[in-house]
């Protein structure tokens, strides 16, 4: 098959060496996991937990990405996008990671307990929401939903390479148009469901936005790391710094909307000074868990922050794979933050909190490399293909 120049390759392979190590690391996660079920089914439900919502939010996140460009009609990053679908691939295999959970829920959620939901006033005015039939009623139409979504958007996408059909853009862009509003109500039913929901007295009005933040910080992080490392290996060869600097411009712009968030959600919870809303912090804020607070100011803004701050920073491509790792770990270290509290009896951290990690980067690369295999690494059927290759600031 010939390789149109302005397309650059279709399809490739990740080096065998990579190829390896992804299905070492899945390997060893999965038996870490099971380990951690067997040693502490409440400590590693709790980690199960963290996997599934930091797994979600990059599936999610990547699909955002994708829709997004359709509905803003963006051009730069169409010789990208196909980096962000192959990230999206790992929405029908996140439902999965949950499973396990689905056999301890009274482990981890006070409220699935008819006893504690049947003496507690505040459980109890809840529970028309807080139950385990409508709980699993919402995971089925939430990943429904999402997966339907997913499903329609790259189909168009990957047929158009072949028919070159202009009317498929048309389609996903109306596509982006309903997935936007129920993105909105999927990323804040995931984030009550799975992390507010924890703590069942306690509440916030912009939960939802603060993990959606984290989303998109993260499909957008993992995006940047492999679109540089895929240019620098030569299989995007006609990036250049615009590309970069759109890319850095924003990582930093959903850093500085992060902090936004998690800094109004603090202050109105200060301000109002409601013990039923402060608690929530307190229990973040001793037994060591304010060493992790801080670290998490450090990790996933100031750090970042100034890393990114100049218009250098933000097209240098090692800068770029730094700052992307460096966010994705942020990430993980913000969803633990928010999630392992409930545990109780301080900092947990040992090999159970590391069997995650690893189960996730090798689900990751898994996925990663069966798409590039199967998949144009550009969407060369795309009418904006060629200016987005162009493009200029």
């Amino acid at each position: 098959m010939s390789v149109p120049l302005s397309a650059g390759p279709l399809r490739n392979e990740l080096p065998r060496k990579v190829t390896r190590l992804a299905w070492i690391l899945l390997a060893l996660g999965i038996v870490l996991y099971a380990a951690g079920y067997m040693v502490d089914i409440k400590r590693s439900a709790l980690n199960n937990v963290v996997g599934f919502l930091f797994l979600a939010s990059l599936a999610s996140g990547s699909l955002f990405l994708v829709a997004l460009e359709y509905i803003a009609g963006a051009v730069w990053s169409v010789p990208m996008r196909r980096v962000s679908e192959f990230l999206a691939a790992l929405t029908p295999l996140t439902p999965l990671l949950a499973i396990p959970l689905f056999f301890h829920l009274r482990d981890v959620f006070e409220w699935s307990h008819p006893a504690a939901a049947a003496s507690d006033s505040v459980l109890m005015s809840k529970s028309p929401y807080l139950n385990v039939t409508f709980f699993v009623v919402r995971f089925v139409c939430v990943f429904g939903l999402l997966n339907l979504f997913y499903y329609s958007f790259i189909r168009n996408s990957t047929r158009q390479d072949v028919s070159r059909e202009q009317k498929l853009t048309t389609i996903n862009i109306r596509l982006a148009a309903l997935f936007m509003p129920d993105f909105a109500v999927i990323v804040t039913l995931i984030a009550v469901d799975w992390a507010m929901s924890l703590e069942p007295h306690w509440y916030s009005t912009i939960f939802g936005v603060y993990y959606f933040a984290g989303t998109v910080l993260a499909g957008l992080a993992a995006a940047t790391y492999i679109i540089v490392r895929f240019h620098e290996n030569g299989l995007l060869p006609r990036l250049r710094r615009d590309h970069f600097y759109s890319l850095g411009a924003l990582l930093f712009a959903f850093i500085n909307f992060w902090a936004y968030i998690a800094f109004s959600q603090f202050l109105l919870t200060w301000y109002a000074n409601l013990p039923e809303e402060t608690f929530w912090f307190v229990k973040r804020w001793r037994d060591g868990w304010q060493y992790v607070s801080v670290l998490l100011i450090l990790v996933q803004f100031v750090v970042p922050y100034f890393a990114l701050l100049t218009q250098d920073s933000k097209m240098d491509p090692k800068r770029l794979k730094l700052m992307s790792i460096w966010i994705l770990f942020a990430h993980l270290l913000d969803i633990y933050w928010l999630v392992m509290p409930s545990y109780g009896g301080g900092v947990p951290l040992s090999w159970m909190e590391i069997g995650y990690p690893v189960l996730l980067a090798g689900l990751v690369l898994v996925v990663l490399s069966y798409e590039v295999k199967r998949t144009n690494l550009v969407p060369v059927g795309d009418p904006k293909l060629e200016r987005g290759l162009n493009f200029r600031l």
